[in-house]
Order: C-alpha cells, then sequence, then structure tokens
C-alpha cells in the first residue's frame, strides 16, 4: 500500500477527530452537555428556493438528463448561469467554457494544484490556514510554505511574502473570507497583493498564479465588500463552494473560474479538465448542478451568523479571552490561554467544550471556535467559557489589545 496514504488515512484532521469525539462524548453524556464548536457545519437552513427548485426538478418528467451524466467539465446551462451572474454583481469578464464544476472546494483546490503544479514546486499560503491545504499541495507534488501574517490583525505580511517569492513558486493561495480568522482581505491588501505578484513575475519572467479559496465569499458583516480578484490580477484561479452560501456541505458543489484575461487561460482550462480526469473528479452531481443554476444569488440568513459572533465575542470579551474581531465568516480564533493550545483545549473539554488548538492552522497558542450553531447552544456554553478562564486567574487580565483585536484594558 501507499505509505502517504494510509498515513492520511489512519489518522484524521484535528477537527474531525473532535467532531467524532464530540458524537461519542454526546451518546455518553447527552448532547446537552457538549458544545461542540469543532466542525464548520452550518446550521442554518438553506433558503427556501433551494428547496423549492429541488422539488421542481424532482416532478420534472426528464428523470434521466436530471440524474444522468453531464459533460465531465459541468452542464453547460450550469455554467453559463454562473458565468452570468459573475458578471452581473462582480462586473468581472466571464467565459462559461473557462467553468469547471466540482464536489466543492476540496475537489476544486485539489484540481487546480494539480493542474498548476510539478514536482518540487512551492505554493505559498498565509497563516492562519485551512488545514487541508498541506495535504492539498502535496499531493499535487509541491511543497507548502507557510508565512505568517501580521499578528495584530492576521492580514498579509508583505515583507515576508516579498522574500518568499522565488523561482520555485508556482502560486500563491489565499482565503478571504478567512477560514479560521475570519478576517477579510480588502481592496488595499488585494490591490498591493496584486501589484507585487506582477513585479515578482516579470523579474522571474515565470506565471505565478494566484489561487482564491472563496466558500465564505457571502458570509460578511457590517457592509464588508470582498474584492473579486480576477478584476485585480489576471493569472487568477477561483475556487468556489456553495456549502456555506446555499448551506449545502454534505452536497459537495462547486466550481473553478479561470479568469479569460489569464496567460494562457485555455491551456490552464485545459490542464484543470484533464487533473479532474486524472483524479476522477468529473461530473459533479448532475441534480445539485440543475438547483445551483437556478438559484444563483440565494444565501442563507446570514444575521443568524452575525448575532451568533456578537454575542459569543462579547461575552468571550468579557471574560478576559482574546482574538481579531472577524468580519466574515462562521469563526473566532481565539488566544489560548495558555500557551500550549492542545492542554487548553483538553482542560476546556472537562466543561464539555469542544475547541480545535491552532497549530494545524499554523497558529500555535490560538484556538478556533466554529460559531455556526445554535443561538441557544452559544448561550448555554457561555458559563462554561466563564468557568474556564476563571480558572486560568485571566479575566479581564489582558494588556491594552492591538488595533482591531477584541480585549479589555
Amino acid at each position: 500500500m501507499n505509505s502517504r496514504m494510509y498515513s492520511l488515512g489512519s489518522k484524521r484532521s484535528v477537527i474531525r477527530e473532535i467532531f467524532e469525539f464530540g458524537k461519542k462524548r454526546a451518546a455518553e453524556v447527552g448532547a446537552d452537555k457538549v458544545f461542540d464548536f469543532s466542525l464548520g457545519n452550518p446550521s442554518v437552513e438553506p433558503p427556501a428556493v433551494v428547496k423549492e427548485t429541488l422539488k421542481a426538478l424532482l416532478e420534472s418528467g426528464d428523470q434521466t438528463a436530471l440524474h444522468g451524466y453531464t459533460s465531465a467539465q459541468g452542464d453547460p446551462a450550469t455554467r453559463k448561469a454562473i458565468a452570468d451572474y459573475i458578471a452581473k454583481t462582480q462586473g468581472a469578464e466571464t467565459d462559461p467554457d473557462l467553468i469547471y464544476m466540482t464536489c466543492g472546494a476540496a475537489a476544486s483546490l485539489t484540481i487546480t494544484l494539480s493542474a498548476i503544479c510539478n514536482a518540487g514546486d512551492e505554493v505559498i499560503t498565509f497563516a492562519p490556514f485551512f488545514t487541508e491545504y498541506r495535504v492539498f499541495t502535496e499531493t499535487a507534488g509541491a511543497k507548502l510554505i507557510e508565512l505568517a501574517s501580521d499578528p495584530d490583525t492576521f492580514q498579509i505580511d508583505f515583507s515576508l511574502l516579498e522574500k518568499a517569492v522565488n523561482e520555485r513558486t508556482a502560486a500563491v493561495l489565499i482565503n478571504s473570507p478567512n477560514n479560521p480568522s475570519g478576517v477579510v482581505y480588502g481592496e488595499e491588501t488585494i490591490g498591493k497583493l496584486a501589484a507585487l505578484l506582477e513585479k515578482k513575475s516579470r523579474e522571474l519572467k515565470k506565471e505565478i498564479w494566484l489561487i482564491t479559496d472563496e466558500p465564505y465569499r457571502e458570509l460578511v458583516y457590517g457592509g464588508v465588500r470582498v474584492p473579486y480578484l480576477t478584476k485585480y490580477y489576471k493569472n487568477t484561479v477561483v475556487c468556489y463552494s456553495y456549502s456555506k452560501s446555499l448551506s449545502l456541505p454534505g452536497e459537495r458543489i462547486g466550481y473553478i473560474f479561470v479568469n479569460p484575461h489569464a496567460e494562457n487561460a485555455r491551456e490552464l482550462y485545459l490542464a484543470v479538465c484533464g487533473a479532474g480526469r486524472a483524479l476522477g473528479y468529473v461530473c459533479a452531481p448532475s441534480l445539485f448542478q440543475k438547483m445551483i443554476a437556478k438559484c444563483q444569488g440565494a444565501v442563507s440568513d446570514v444575521s443568524v451568523y452575525e448575532r451568533n459572533r456578537d454575542m459569543l465575542a462579547g461575552a468571550l470579551e468579557e471574560y478576559g479571552y482574546r482574538c481579531v474581531r472577524p468580519d466574515g465568516a462562521f469563526y473566532l480564533f481565539v488566544k489560548s490561554l495558555e500557551e500550549d493550545a492542545y492542554a487548553f483545549c483538553e482542560r476546556a473539554k472537562k466543561y464539555g467544550l469542544l475547541l480545535v488548538p491552532g497549530d494545524d492552522f499554523g497558529c500555535k497558542g490560538y484556538v478556533r471556535i466554529a460559531y455556526c450553531v445554535s443561538p441557544d447552544m452559544i448561550s448555554r456554553s457561555l458559563p462554561y467559557f466563564k468557568k474556564l478562564a476563571e480558572e486560568y486567574g485571566r479575566q479581564k487580565s489582558w494588556e491594552t489589545p492591538p488595533q482591531g483585536v477584541m480585549g479589555k484594558k
């Protein structure tokens, strides 16, 4: 057997390990005594139009077309609907023949990295980052280069990026809104990133691709805007998923979009098609392709997540925790109350709090809290977060936090 695949299969990701522990623990002591903040599993129902559309499709007469294979790269009508929606809402040039339908963002990223990378290449990303980026990149034969972000804001540290880009750099991979921090890269940051990559591309006389992982694009608060990257940098590939925006994580539906202005855009798209073929990611689920074609623009009730964020963040701030306040997604990335985040998470378990240590996200000393749970669960968990803080004797003991960071003087 392949030893690397055995290693990956015999040890789940830290997120999945905690999630599985939570299910087992709930069966032992009761679900009401377990506060599982491990998994980014939306609790908000899909928009009504999703159910209505699926029902109408299932009741339609053409069941062979509904459940049969689409084209390997996806249903043409679905790809056109997506292209039209991007053009309408983002003002970006699109091409349905540069869109490839996938089984969610994980497949989008795996395919894209396999299409771009050769053995020995490097892919740069910024901590904190989604834990599986390492697996996806290494599967493509490349090496993930992890750069620290500004610790006060979790924005890109451009001085580190300037030094890291070299002749082996195949791509830069970003995620905004970010999992696990909830941070959004604004227009100024994206403009600066695009300018730096353009400069480095000229200096190195090579294409450097910008891969943007966007399952949380619509999950933003307070009027925050997420720039559409193809308008800022030509060699951009968008990896999108409907898992979070439509609350459909288990249905595994998303897409890859290659910027029409990219150098060798058509050739890269054919490499995407080839990578999809080689990995077995062809013909994404037909029923859900046809559903999303009719549900463009629909989004689950984001206000629930915003209220959850405000309730949880406000309480944790009062208890003495701190983090960079998130503008999007549905995670808090909280400073651990001791240096060893694993030890902190183990201690939290005795209060029924299941948190994810930040080490695998590239940031030691932090924990991720997924607040995409019911408001009732958050409310019931707060006394236990307070007891945990009091056990450390850290309540309201933080020094003045940096700008943009939760905390009390």
